[in-house]
C-alpha cells in the first residue's frame, strides 16, 4: 500500500475516534480526524497520532524471543509456539491445570480478532486461576448489570447529546473521552449541551480538566460517594420527588431502598463527605426535577472501598428520578454486533461467587478472580498454587497494586509467557515473548465499545499495511497455540472433525465470524426476495416457543424480527468496507422492557448483597473522618495506562508524573514545588517530584496511573528517559472493596516526607 487515505478508528483508548491516515510510499504522512465519521466527527486526541510511532518503533518486537542467560534470544514461531505449549501442558501435568493462571491485559477489548481467538485458547488451557484488568476497573457496574438487569454487558450509556444536565462524579471524560461513554469530542458536546441552556456538574476530590468547562464543581472526599449518593437517594424519598416514569410497572423493591436510606440524611453525610447537606439536597432535587439528566460515575466511584454500593447507588438515583430509558436520560444501546443478547442466548449473562480464591477467599467474577490477588496466589504454597503464568497484553506490575510483590512472584514462576509485542516491566520476567503484528496491520472492529456508545454506530477498518510473512496475528497466535494444547490433552489424537475445525478456524480467522454476525443482527440482511418466507417463520417462532428457547432467542435476534423494522438494514462486512468512514445506525432508542434479562423480566432495585454491604457504610458513618492524606490516580489524555510512554511525542514536555497536593498540605509539610518528596503507602515507597496545586482537595493528593518505567530490563527506551514512577508500588494489594473484589486505588492513605526526612 504505496500511497493513498484510508480511513480507520484509533484504537488507544474507548472513544472509536474515526482518522485518516495519508501514505507516501509505503510512510504514513499524517494522521488527522476524519470529518465524516458518525460517531467522532473529526475529532481526534493526541493519542492518535501515536499509532505511527508503535508501528514504526525499532524497539517493537516483530519476532518471538527467548529469555537466557546471555539475553534475549531470536526463536522460530514453531519453536516458540511449540515450547510453550510443551512447557504448560509440563506445569498442568505436575501440578494440576490449575498451576497455571491467564491475566488479560485492556487491550484485548480493543481487538475483535483477539477476544474471537481468547474463548477457545482459554477453553484449552483449562485454567480457573484467570484473571484481568476488569477488577482494577469496570468491575462494579459490570456487577451492578448483572444484579439490576440481568447482563454484565448492559451498560446505561448517558445520552449526552440530548440531555440538559450532566452530573459527573469520580470520571473525568476530558481526559478519558469518557471511560464506559465512548464519547469522542466530549469539550465540543459539552458546549452544545451549555448552548442549549443544559449544565455539567462535577464532583471530585480533584479540580480536572472535566471541572474547568463544568458549569458547577463540587469538592468530595476519596472513598465517600456512597454516603453523598445514599444521602440523594435519602432526599428523593424524603422531599416526594420519587417518580421513576414509565420503567415503574418493572421495579421491585422500592420500599427496601427507601428504608435502606433513612440512616442517611445529608445531613448525617456532610462531615464525611466534605459536600455541604444543602448542596446534597439541590443535587438530588436538580436531578429529579430535569426532565432530561444524567448521573454518571466512573473509576473514582468505583475503584474505592465502597465501589460497588456506590455503582449500584448510580443506578438507583438513575432509575428513581425516571431517567433511565428515557432520551437525554440515560439508555441502553442497539449495537450491530449484539453481545448482550448473543451472550444471553450461549447462557453467559455473567455470573458472581461461584468460587473463591484459594488464600483471600474473594468471589470471581464472570470466571475471574481479582487482579489483586494474583500474586499471593503465586506465593503461597498448597494445592492450586499458580506456576505457570500466560499474559496476554497487559503490564500488571504496573497496573495492579503491589506492582513490586507482583514483581517477586513472577520471577519464582517455573514458566510464563507473554503475547505482546514490547519488552515491559511485567514480561521482562516471561521465558518466551510472543509479539502479533501491529494494530495497523490487523483489520479492526469494535464489539466491545459499540456496547459503549452514546451513539450506535459501526465501522470495520482493514489492515493499513500487509503484514510480513514472518509475522502473526495475535489471534493467530492464540489459536496455534490453542491447538497444540488441545493435542497434547489428548496424546496427540484430535478426531478428524476437531482437526478439521482447527484448521477451518485458522485459515478463516475472525472477520468471516464479524460478517456472520452483523448480516444476522439487528441491522443485517433484511431477507429481500426470501422475506416472505423468512418472515412467517420468525413471527412463529417468536410466538410458540418459550423465551429461552435457544431459536427464540436467535430469532429475537434476527433482523426479520419485527422489534427492529424500523431499524435500517443490509448491514455486512462488504457493506461496511463500502462505507470506510462507518455507518450511522441513529441514537440511543428506549427499549425496555425487551432489554431486560433478569429471570421475572423486573429491575431487582434492592439486590440483596448490596443491602446486606450498607452495614459497612453504617460503620464509616459512626466512625469520625479519617485523618492523614488520601492518595487518588489520575489521567492524562496523552496518556492510556501504560500503554504509550515508548512515544516520543507522547511523553515530551513537562513532567507529568508529580506529586499533586493542595498548598495547605505542602506548607504543613515544608514541601516546595518541583523537589522530590517521599510518599510511603501500605505496599512501599516512592520518590516523585512536587506539584503544588489548588485544584486538589485539601488533604488529598495525586500520583498518575501508569508510569513506572525505572526497573531494568524493559525494551522501552523512551519510556525509560521518562520513567515517572508508580503509583502501585504504594497501593496496598490488601485492600479491596469485598463486595465485588475491585482493587481500592482511590482513598488508601499515605504519609508525604520531604527527602531526607525519615
Amino acid at each position: 500500500m504505496d500511497t493513498g487515505t484510508h480511513h480507520r478508528t484509533c484504537h488507544l483508548c474507548e472513544a472509536m475516534c474515526g482518522i485518516t491516515i495519508t501514505v507516501r510510499e509505503g510512510q504514513i504522512d499524517s494522521i488527522q480526524g476524519d470529518p465524516q465519521d458518525p460517531l467522532s466527527r473529526g475529532y481526534i486526541c493526541p493519542k492518535a497520532v501515536a499509532l505511527q510511532d508503535l508501528h514504526n518503533d525499532p524497539e517493537r518486537l516483530r519476532q518471538p524471543v527467548r529469555r537466557t542467560a546471555d539475553g534475549w534470544q531470536p526463536l522460530a514461531w514453531d519453536e516458540a509456539l511449540d515450547l510453550v505449549a510443551e512447557q504448560l501442558d509440563r506445569v498442568r501435568q505436575a501440578h494440576g491445570r490449575d498451576a497455571v493462571g491467564a491475566y488479560l491485559g485492556n487491550p484485548n477489548v480493543h481487538n475483535h480478532g483477539a477476544l474471537v481467538a481468547n474463548l477457545p485458547f482459554l477453553k484449552a488451557l483449562g485454567t480457573r486461576n484467570r484473571f484481568s484488568a476488569t477488577s482494577n476497573d469496570q468491575l462494579p457496574h459490570m456487577l451492578a448489570n448483572l444484579e439490576l438487569f440481568g447482563h454484565q454487558l448492559l451498560f446505561p450509556i448517558p445520552d449526552i447529546d440530548r440531555t440538559d444536565l450532566l452530573i459527573c462524579l469520580g470520571a473525568n471524560p476530558m481526559a478519558s473521552n469518557g471511560s464506559l461513554m465512548s464519547v469522542p469530542g466530549f469539550r465540543h458536546r459539552i458546549k452544545a449541551l451549555q448552548g442549549r441552556g443544559g449544565e455539567l456538574v462535577v464532583i471530585d476530590p480533584r479540580r480536572t480538566e472535566t471541572a474547568a468547562v463544568a458549569d458547577r464543581f463540587h469538592f468530595i472526599r476519596p472513598g465517600s460517594d456512597a454516603l453523598m449518593l445514599m444521602a440523594m437517594v435519602h432526599t428523593l424519598f424524603d422531599e416526594g420527588l420519587v417518580n421513576p416514569g414509565h420503567i415503574e410497572p418493572w421495579l421491585k423493591d422500592r420500599d427496601l431502598v427507601e428504608l435502606a436510606a433513612l440512616p442517611f440524611a445529608p445531613e448525617q453525610v456532610d462531615a464525611h463527605t466534605g459536600i455541604a447537606a444543602a448542596d446534597i439536597r439541590a443535587l438530588a432535587r436538580q436531578l429529579a426535577t430535569t426532565p432530561r439528566a444524567a448521573l454518571y460515575g466512573r473509576m473514582g466511584t468505583s475503584t474505592q472501598a465502597h465501589g460497588g454500593v456506590a455503582t449500584w447507588l448510580i443506578h438507583v438515583l438513575n432509575i428513581l428520578t425516571g431517567k433511565l430509558d428515557v432520551p437525554g436520560g440515560v439508555m441502553f444501546t442497539q449495537p450491530a454486533v449484539d453481545l448482550v443478547g448473543l451472550g444471553a442466548m450461549a447462557g453467559q449473562a455473567g455470573h458472581i461467587g461461584r468460587r473463591h480464591s484459594r488464600v483471600q477467599g474473594l468471589p470471581e467474577f464472570g470466571g475471574e478472580f481479582p487482579a489483586s490477588t494474583m500474586a499471593e496466589e503465586m506465593l503461597t504454597p498448597g494445592d492450586g498454587q499458580i506456576r505457570g503464568f500466560v499474559c496476554l497484553a497487559g503490564n500488571p506490575v504496573l497496573s495492579s497494586p503491589n506492582g513490586q510483590r507482583l514483581e517477586q512472584a513472577l520471577a519464582g514462576l517455573d514458566f510464563m509467557v507473554s503475547v505482546d509485542y514490547y519488552i515491559n516491566e511485567t514480561n521482562r520476567h516471561a521465558d518466551v515473548i510472543l509479539p502479533p503484528t501491529s494494530a495497523l496491520e490487523r483489520s479492526h472492529y469494535d464489539l466491545i465499545f459499540n456496547l459503549l456508545s452514546v451513539r450506535n454506530t459501526s465501522k470495520f477498518s482493514p489492515p493499513l499495511f500487509e503484514a510480513d510473512a514472518n509475522s502473526r496475528h495475535d489471534w493467530q497466535i492464540l489459536l496455534e497455540l490453542a491447538h497444540r494444547l488441545e493435542q497434547r490433552r489428548h496424546d496427540g489424537r484430535l478426531g478428524w472433525r476437531q482437526e478439521l475445525g482447527w484448521r477451518a478456524f485458522k485459515q478463516l480467522g475472525p472477520d468471516p465470524i464479524l460478517d456472520l454476525l452483523l448480516r444476522s443482527g439487528p441491522y443485517g440482511h433484511g431477507g429481500g426476495p426470501l422475506r416472505s418466507l423468512g418472515q412467517p417463520l420468525t413471527d412463529l417462532v417468536l410466538d410458540l416457543l418459550p423465551e429461552r428457547h435457544p431459536l427464540h432467542t436467535l430469532a429475537e435476534l434476527s433482523p426479520l424480527n419485527r422489534r427492529w423494522q424500523a431499524l435500517p438494514k443490509g448491514l455486512s462486512l462488504s457493506s461496511l468496507q463500502q462505507a470506510p468512514s462507518g455507518v450511522d445506525l441513529g441514537p440511543l432508542q428506549p427499549s425496555l422492557p425487551e432489554r431486560l434479562f433478569t429471570r421475572d423480566g423486573c429491575i431487582n432495585l434492592a439486590p440483596r448483597r448490596y443491602l446486606k454491604d450498607l452495614e459497612r457504610l453504617h460503620d464509616r458513618l459512626r466512625d469520625q473522618p479519617g485523618e492523614g492524606l488520601q492518595l487518588i490516580g489520575r489521567r492524562h489524555l496523552r496518556s492510556n495506562n501504560s500503554w504509550l510512554h515508548n512515544s516520543h511525542r507522547l511523553v515530551k514536555g513537562k513532567d507529568r508524573c508529580t506529586l499533586q497536593i493542595h498548598p495547605g498540605d505542602a506548607a504543613d509539610l515544608g514541601l516546595e514545588p518541583g523537589q522530590p518528596a517521599r510518599v510511603r503507602g501500605r505496599a512501599g515507597e516512592v520518590v516523585i517530584p512536587v506539584e503544588i496545586t489548588e485544584d486538589l482537595m485539601p488533604g488529598v493528593v495525586s500520583i498518575p496511573h501508569g508510569w513506572g518505567h525505572h526497573r531494568p530490563g524493559s525494551g522501552q527506551s523512551v519510556a525509560a528517559a521518562h520513567a515517572g514512577c508508580s503509583i502501585n508500588d504504594v497501593l496496598g494489594d490488601d485492600q479491596v472493596d469485598p463486595l465485588s473484589g475491585t482493587s481500592v486505588l482511590n482513598g488508601q492513605t499515605v504519609t508525604v516526607h520531604r527527602c531526607g526526612e525519615p
